[in-house]
């Protein structure tokens, strides 16, 4: 007889912040995403429908990614306009280590 084997570890998605490059849990990763409708905004569910970009939630990457536009046009496939990133930046993580002083 054949021994009962125990179970299969849960699969946990994996995707790349697009500034840092590093691999990460999805659910511990911020998705913009690029819709035909409301162009391009911050996906908390991480279920909406378009093109999506994942970004690490390191102040650093955000920085990075809103200083320099290009980061995020290139992996959306799209311009980011002035009020888009202004939406944007209003998710921007805060830094833990600001408050332990």
């Amino acid at each position: 007889m054949m021994k009962k084997q125990g179970r299969k570890p849960k699969h946990v998605p994996q995707r790349t912040c697009v500034v840092c490059r590093q691999k990460t849990e999805k659910r511990r990763l911020i998705r913009i995403v690029r819709t035909p409708d409301d162009g391009v905004v911050v996906d908390m569910s991480g279920k909406q429908n378009g093109r999506g970009a994942y970004v690490c939630d390191r102040p650093e990457c955000w920085d990075k990614m809103l200083n320099d536009r290009a980061v995020l046009g290139q992996a959306l496939k799209a311009a980011v306009g002035d009020e888009e990133l202004a939406a944007i930046a209003a998710h921007r993580p805060i830094a833990e280590d600001a408050g332990a002083s």
